[in-house]
Formats: C-alpha cells, sequence, structure tokens
C-alpha cells in the first residue's frame, strides 16, 4: 500500500473513533437527563402521596373551609396528570400546587387544635423535608439539561448532534415563589 492510502485509512479511523466518542458522550448525557427527571418524579410521588394524608388529617378541623382542600385536592390531581405531559407542563402544575399547599398552611394558622396535632405536625415536616428533595433534585436536573444542551450546541458535537436526533431538553422551572419552601410554624403559641 502506497503511504497515501495509509494515510487516508488512518485519518478515516480517527474520524470514525472521534464520532463514536461524541456519540456515546451524547448519549450518556441524555441517559444522565433521564435519570435526573426520574429522581424528581420519585419526589414528586411522596409529595402527591402526603397530600391526601395531610388533607385527611386535617378535614375534620377546617369542615367550613372546603374550599381550601378541594382546590389542594384538585391541584394535586392535575400536578399527577401533568407527569406525562413533559417537565414545562409539569413544573406549571407542581407550582400551582406549592400554592395551593401554601393556602392550606396559612389557613392551618387559624387553628390552635390543628397546630397541636401530631400527625399535622409530622405530616409538615415529611412534607418540607419532600419539598427540600424535590428542590434539590430540580436542581440536579436542570444542571444535567445545561451540560446537555451546551454539549449538542457546541463544536464538535453540533455537526453530529441534529442528524442523530439529539435535541435541546427543557429545563423544570420553578415560578420564583415556589423556590422557598412552605414554612410554617404549627408550634403551640
Amino acid at each position: 500500500m502506497s503511504p497515501v492510502v495509509l494515510i487516508i485509512i488512518a485519518i478515516a479511523v480517527i474520524l470514525v473513533v472521534v464520532l463514536i466518542g461524541l456519540y456515546n458522550g451524547l448519549v450518556r448525557k441524555r441517559l444522565q437527563i433521564d435519570e435526573a427527571f426520574a429522581h424528581i418524579e420519585v419526589q414528586l410521588k411522596r409529595r402527591h402521596d402526603l397530600i391526601p394524608n395531610l388533607v385527611n388529617a386535617v378535614k375534620g378541623y377546617m369542615g367550613f373551609e372546603q374550599k381550601v382542600l378541594t382546590d389542594v385536592t384538585n391541584a394535586r390531581a392535575a400536578a399527577v396528570a401533568a407527569g406525562a405531559q413533559g417537565p414545562a407542563q409539569q413544573a406549571a402544575a407542581e407550582n400551582a400546587l406549592t400554592g395551593t399547599l401554601r393556602s392550606l398552611f396559612a389557613v392551618v394558622e387559624n387553628y390552635p387544635e390543628l397546630k397541636a396535632n401530631q400527625n399535622v405536625l409530622e405530616l409538615q415536616e415529611q412534607l418540607t423535608t419532600t419539598e427540600n428533595q424535590i428542590s434539590f433534585s430540580r436542581q440536579h436536573y436542570n444542571a444535567t439539561v445545561l451540560e446537555y444542551n451546551t454539549a449538542i450546541q457546541t463544536f464538535p458535537s453540533v455537526l453530529i448532534a441534529g442528524m442523530l436526533g439529539f435535541t435541546k431538553r427543557e429545563f423544570f422551572d420553578a415560578e420564583p415563589e415556589a423556590e422557598a419552601v412552605p414554612n410554617v410554624d404549627l408550634s403551640l403559641s
């Protein structure tokens, strides 16, 4: 074989190895996004599971506050349904749920017997912990989305990303007021 043919073969092999490396790196980043989103979904499921318990715990005390309880229940149902619609829709539904939970906790403040109820206190603590975990999971997800989106839009990956079906992913955004974990003091005062 002539040296020119060997050089062409070497360049082709190097190019194939680089393309395989770029492709595998993009696949790895895409899978990391899926894993990070799964972590969010686990925490959201925990949150969704806690809410009916909380509603049931306060229902007997808040008989004439049915609208608040109904709003929380409806917002929870909408958030569960939004799970299959993608990060943007799910984030919007979760933000609405956070708002209704804030309303519920604001009303709870007006009921001294609820503030003393051990079940309500425990559920509130579990919900606060879950909200923190959701926040951390969302931050991790958004960081992996940023890394992936940057990778598919920068050279040399941008040359192959579109052709191989790598598309931009959405962030899991929270409303600014949803960033703050609901903080309710249910201690006796």
